[in-house]
């Protein structure tokens, strides 16, 4: 909990749930949710209050302002979705449990005639957390435009950063403190940050390198294990998957030596716009640079977008009947300094039961830095359909660089 409060941790509290302190007439859910105006005040003062956390689009904020605004103790909130607490005033006194947690809560409420609770001094944990994980609030695939495409590309920190704030924010002060010049905040705008630094540092030290070289040095990188050596979960403590996090979470330094990068060229993203439907005169009123002689291939659907030369592979429509087949194309940017000019990758597959999957060839032999070669992955399905979309990866080694690439196959037309 928040500790910057003037209540005394040295006695107990009664602690209530909020259903029981309803106004007569009130919702019954959005009094169990804490909302504005559906509790009793000489019912919620002087209490601890237990909130559950499933009525609309209630922020944990409004929870706590409410309980504190009918004199109420402090707040524990029963939520599976956010642990977040950098927008509450550190004034009151909030906390969030699971709901595992909250039944354990509940149980005792309901066991007792006088439940209480006692606020203890804040301590320091030691040792690690698990970590990463993904939030809720985090933006999750498939890609809404096509299912050939596999998005989002990448996960970063993004949950109570420490952020530069605007100054003169009295909302972000406790009561009788100068508003702060930093402040704990949490969301994709967090996560932002952590990449394009990495990106700008990538640039600075491979000036040379085109954005989708960076990209892909971000991507191929990632790790998708947490800090004990599990597989990274979402906020509910299920599996996380690529729709989850993309290629995994973002390292600081592994960028800096991805061994092979996908470039993806301006034919690639022009012939995008053809896979999704533009026709040639609508993508000149958007590019103003057309490569002379550049045509929509002949046929193409958003099926194709499978082929552009992306870091991870995304297959739609997949129906197991027939073998699907997609092309990617490698550069080796490794380091002249150690003489990694001239080596050898070999691949490895990790794909799910019930998918077949092949790589021709399973060598690539660099010569130089600079060197391009191609692959071809090759689906294929051991049953009939998918039941479920299929997560798997492509990694590429040489002894020293691992190049991973996530793949998600689906039986889903494609959007």
């Amino acid at each position: 909990m928040p500790s910057a409060t003037n209540i005394d941790r040295t006695q107990s509290y009664p602690i209530i749930h909020a259903r029981s302190a309803k106004k007569i007439g009130a919702n019954e859910k959005a009094a169990r949710n804490c909302a504005g105006n559906t509790m009793n005040r000489t019912i919620v003062e002087g209490k601890i209050v237990v909130c559950d956390n499933d009525y609309g689009n209630q922020a944990i904020q409004w929870k706590s302002e409410e309980v504190k605004r009918l004199g109420g103790t402090g707040v524990i909130v029963i939520d599976d979705k956010s642990m977040d607490l950098s927008y509450i005033d550190p004034s009151f006194l909030v906390t969030i449990v699971k709901p595992v947690d909250g039944l354990e809560i509940m149980s005792y409420i309901n066991s007792t005639r006088e439940p209480i609770a006692m606020i203890m001094p804040t301590r320091s944990r030691t040792g690690h957390e698990l970590a990463p994980s993904i939030p809720s609030f985090s933006s999750r695939g498939p890609y809404l435009l096509t299912r050939s495409i596999l998005k989002p590309d990448i996960a970063a920190p993004g949950v109570n950063i420490l952020a530069s704030w605007l100054i003169g924010d009295l909302n972000a002060a406790p009561q009788g403190k100068e508003p702060p010049l930093v402040n704990i905040e949490s969301g994709t705008s967090m996560s932002c940050p952590h990449v394009s630094g990495i990106a700008a540092r990538l640039k600075s030290e491979n000036p040379s390198w085109s954005p989708a070289a960076i990209r892909s040095a971000i991507m191929t990188t990632a790790v998708q294990i947490t800090n004990t050596g599990s597989h990274i979960t979402t906020e509910t403590g299920d599996k996380a998957t690529p729709y989850d996090f993309g290629a995994g979470q973002v390292t600081i330094f592994g960028p800096s030596s991805p061994g092979l990068v996908y470039e993806t060229n301006q034919i690639d993203y022009l012939n995008f716009l053809c896979y999704v439907g533009f026709t040639y005169d609508q993508i000149k009123r958007i590019s103003t640079r057309i490569p002379q002689g550049f045509a929509c291939p002949v046929q193409s659907s958003k099926g194709d977008i499978s082929d552009i030369n992306y870091p991870s592979i995304s297959v739609s429509n997949f129906n197991g009947e027939e073998s699907r087949r997609v092309s990617r194309t490698v550069t080796n940017v490794a380091s002249r300094l150690i003489g990694e000019e001239d080596t050898v990758y070999n691949v490895s597959i990790n794909a799910p039961k019930g998918l077949r999957v092949r790589v021709i060839p399973r060598s690539l032999h660099f010569k130089n830095i600079g060197d391009t070669l191609r692959y071809q992955v090759i689906f294929s399905s051991s049953t009939s359909t998918l039941k479920e979309d299929a997560f798997g990866s492509i990694t590429w080694s040489n002894g020293m660089y691992r190049v991973r690439s996530p793949f998600v196959v689906t039986s889903k037309a494609d959007i």
